[in-house]
């Protein structure tokens, strides 16, 4: 394309690309960026195109068409359940899982090295490369036209949301999430009781094989465990942001 540094070769591969939406995208420099990751060489005379602006900007029209579409379908939830249904939404595997249904990776433009470790299929780069493709969905046609391509792309998901109060059980999250990762279930140990029967404390621990995720105190142990779940989900959930790796043994917090 005459201007713009796209070769005739890499419009027509973004063309495709720009069909996903409805209708099609025409700014196909927006595109390239979209899917130019920053360790693909570039020629030192000409600005830079890398996708990390698009996708700082897609992931922020993400989560805000995510949380009107939940806020709407969901009228009497409280924030806090809302917050979650969010974030298991918008999870580092979901966002790949979408990339892929799109094949944003053969799209992706990466330097040699990257792309020779299996930068096309790391969930990390797919995700991002989604965020930015929304992002440029943004800058082209608006916020209205890029909530509805949200909306459609995550509609199984949204429909599959379960409106039961067990659905925001920490516990079964967990078990949900730790299945995902292997199939080992979370052990729940009992670390201390504390107190007079009046004003009991309870402080658990819950494991995954030999690492400590999690721990809760609470005035039952129901209440401990899912304070431990929660801090668990989180460790998870920081654990699938860094690429996959292993959740780290928490630090307990004191008593006190």
């Amino acid at each position: 394309m005459e201007g713009t540094g796209i070769s005739p070769g890499r419009a027509r591969q973004l063309a495709a690309l720009a069909r996903v939406v409805d209708p099609p995208l025409t700014r196909l420099d927006l595109l390239d960026e979209a899917m130019t990751h920053r360790s693909y060489p570039q020629s030192p005379h000409r600005p830079r195109r890398e996708n990390e602006r698009l996708e700082f900007l897609g992931d922020a029209v993400l989560g805000l068409a995510i949380a009107d579409r939940l806020f709407r379908q969901f009228p009497d939830l409280p924030v806090g359940r809302l917050a979650q249904m969010r974030i298991d939404l918008v999870r580092a595997p979901v966002l790949a899982a979408k990339g892929r249904s799109l094949s944003l990776g053969r799209y992706l433009r990466l330097g040699h090295g990257e792309a020779a470790s299996g930068g096309r299929q790391k969930d990390s780069l797919i995700g991002d490369a989604l965020e930015a493709l929304i992002g440029a969905i943004y800058l082209e046609q608006g916020y209205e036209a890029a909530a509805r391509w949200i909306e459609t792309l995550f509609e199984e998901e949204i429909a599959r949301l379960p409106g039961t109060v067990r659905s925001f059980d920490a516990k079964s999250r967990l078990q949900e999430r730790t299945q995902e990762r292997g199939g080992q279930r979370p052990e729940y140990r009992l670390v201390e009781a504390v107190g007079p029967d009046h004003d009991r404390r309870f402080t658990v621990e819950v494991w995954l094989g030999d690492r400590a995720l999690g721990r809760g105190v609470g005035r039952s142990k129901k209440a401990a465990e899912q304070e431990a779940a929660r801090q668990a989900l989180s460790v998870l959930e920081q654990a699938e942001e860094e690429d996959g790796g292993q959740p780290d043994a928490v630090q307990a917090p004191s008593n006190s």
